[in-house]
């Protein structure tokens, strides 16, 4: 339901564009948002959207730095990652839900697969 793309690695300062293709059911009729997860470490809600796209929540740590947005007619939503610090190396996935209330939860409907993000210092 969820491919995401545009992973890698990048020098702390760099950008990052991460793509998330969703299947028609689950593009413009779902919130969706983007976790990161390092190991040993809780899965962090960075970013999520609603499903008309105003006001996208923000976790603090990324404020000002990543900006998530969707395009419907392509059924895809991104997160641009500018200012990447070594501190956000992380899996990211991208997840998507009915209610902008259960991509905030955690307990999205789907799941992408993760994509790796590693910012060397």
């Amino acid at each position: 339901q969820l491919v995401e793309s545009g992973g890698g690695l990048v020098q702390a300062g760099g950008s990052l564009r991460l793509s998330c293709a969703a299947s028609r059911r689950t593009s413009s009729t779902y919130a969706m948002g983007w976790f990161r997860q390092t190991p040993g470490k809780e899965r962090e809600l960075v970013a999520a959207v609603t499903r008309s796209g105003p006001s996208p929540y923000y976790a603090e740590s990324v404020k000002g730095r990543f900006t998530i947005s969707r395009d419907n007619a392509k059924n895809t939503v991104y997160l641009q990652m500018n200012g990447l610090k070594p501190e956000d190396t992380a899996v990211y996935y991208c997840t998507a839900a009915t209610g902008l209330g259960k991509v905030l939860g955690g307990a999205a409907d789907y799941w992408g697969q993760g994509s790796q993000v590693t910012v060397s210092s």
